[in-house]
């Protein structure tokens, strides 16, 4: 879930002196995050945002809809992402090393997007008052993996298989994501990698129902 890249907007707020106007999605969410930093997610409001941004709030829900979605992003824009890449896998290629495949792909940044993609799932995963959200944005996340396991599998999106896969995935990525917090230096790719391949052990010799 990388920084969107948004379009520029002329705002009609008065600058803050010394800062100029944030006038971005990726700008703003920047300084979002430079302020949760500073004061912690839940001390900080839209107004502060917007007040530091030189903007005002209606500038701001231009961009966002409400602090939480500050926080993640243009999230739908990295939903059609990964769909994307689950749809171009080889459809010879094992179900669970294509789902690997395309979570390591979704999850590669460049390597200056690294600090500001740690600081966005420090707060999704540590911050409790967002995990109601998350759990919303998880579900869509989930759903995806699950529809492709359950084509893959020839059955219904709503048969237990397909669903213990999707669920099973995110809590693999999520265990990744965590261990990839609480070591500086470990490699977010490779505990995606490993954490999918580990999980695919139990799915192996899964094939469609006949």
């Amino acid at each position: 879930m990388e920084p969107p890249r948004g379009d520029t907007v002329v705002c009609a707020a008065p600058a803050r002196i010394g800062r100029p106007r944030a006038t971005s999605r990726a700008a703003l969410e920047r300084l979002g995050f430079e302020l949760f930093a500073q004061r912690g997610f839940d001390d900080t409001t839209v107004d502060d945002i917007a007040a530091a941004a030189g903007i005002g709030r209606r500038t701001f829900f231009r961009y966002f809809a409400s602090k939480n979605d500050l926080v993640w992003g243009d999230f739908e824009e990295q939903l059609a992402r990964l769909d994307a890449l689950l749809t171009a896998a080889d459809p010879g290629t094992p179900m669970m090393d294509a789902v690997r495949e395309a979570v390591v792909e979704f999850n590669r940044f460049d390597p200056a997007m690294v600090p500001w993609h740690r600081q966005r799932m420090t707060l999704i995963l540590r911050v409790p008052t967002l995990q109601a959200d998350s759990a919303v944005r998880y579900a869509s996340w989930r759903a995806l993996i699950t529809g492709f396991a359950a084509r893959r599998l020839g059955r219904p999106a709503s048969d237990m298989l397909p669903r213990l896969i999707g669920s099973t995935v995110l809590a693999a990525c999520v265990t990744a994501y965590e261990q990839w917090l609480a070591d500086e230096n470990a490699d977010l790719g490779g505990l995606l990698d490993l954490a999918v391949r580990q999980l695919a052990d139990g799915y192996r010799d899964l094939g469609p129902r006949r």
